[in-house]
């Protein structure tokens, strides 16, 4: 019996360091499978790692070193950016980003504020004609084709404030809220019919540029800014008719007219048909 039990416990042993034997030398045997699904894990693991460190972040700026001669312009637009679902979002790109990025196709929202952008051109926005609102506030625009926004007809929110504009580009239709504060806008730089065709604007920001006088306001307008320019008359004509005394303007509801030279009151009938008083000097 004890014969018995030495003989078993033999044949067990022998088995186990057969074993371990056939693992280790799997281990360091180039080209076993072991090896070759431990080396492909690694292998993909770097490349995620890499192709990670490839992302902006979105709080750090991206420090790799740019090709010679590159400014990052060249780089997929969703490598310098972060594109989510029908949104784009581009603000302080480093490298420097000094023109439009090209948008995935069904881009829907553009933020592409604090950049270095300087120009506008009618091709930047032709095959992406899905936009619904771009924000490119805070950048060195001062130049803005005639037909950029032409094949936006979706569009219905544009900002453009802080950059350089000295005349404004047509509009398209269908805007609700329009934003140029803080541009150099004179009135010559403005279309007389620049607003005349946007039936459907609420919010119309234009303060803090050079303004001589109030542009043409379409009826549907609420909310108006106008302050800190260089506007020196206002007249019943301006907000109101002077041919029709019971035009009435309800929808307008708040207008600053403040820091502008102009003194409100010369005019007493100006504002008859508001039903609020623009903010401003009255004497």
């Amino acid at each position: 019996m004890k014969a018995l039990l030495l003989t078993c416990t033999l044949v067990l042993w022998l088995m186990a360091a057969s074993v371990r034997s056939f693992d280790q030398d799997s281990q360091l045997i180039p080209g076993s499978l072991q090896s070759r699904e431990l080396n492909g894990y690694f292998r993909d693991y770097s490349k995620s790692r890499r192709a990670r460190r490839a992302l902006p972040s979105a709080d750090e700026p991206d420090d790799s070193p740019i090709p010679e001669g590159g400014d990052g312009s060249d780089l997929p637009t969703c490598l310098l950016c972060v594109c989510l679902t029908g949104s784009v979002y581009c603000e302080e790109v480093n490298p420097d980003m000094t023109t439009i990025p090209a948008l995935p196709k069904e881009t829907a929202y553009l933020y592409a504020r604090f950049n270095k952008i300087k120009k506008i051109s009618n091709k930047d926005f032709a095959d992406t004609v899905t936009l619904k609102r771009i924000d490119l506030s805070g950048n060195l625009i001062s130049e803005i084709d005639d037909g950029a926004f032409s094949k936006l007809s979706l569009l219905e929110e544009l900002s453009l404030a802080d950059n350089r504009l000295v005349k404004l580009p047509i509009l398209p239709a269908k805007l609700t809220t329009f934003n140029a504060n803080n541009n150099l806008l004179k009135t010559k730089g403005v279309k007389a019919n620049a607003f005349k065709k946007l039936t459907k604007l609420v919010n119309l920001f234009l303060a803090d540029n050079n303004l001589e006088a109030v542009p043409f306001i379409p009826e549907s307008v609420r909310t108006l800014h106008l302050q800190n320019n260089n506007i020196t008359d206002v007249n019943v004509n301006t907000f109101c008719r002077s041919n029709d005394t019971y035009y009435l303007r309800p929808s307008l509801n708040e207008v600053r007219m403040d820091g502008n030279p102009v003194i409100l009151s010369k005019n007493p009938d100006s504002f008859t048909c508001m039903k609020v008083l623009p903010v401003g000097r009255y004497r």
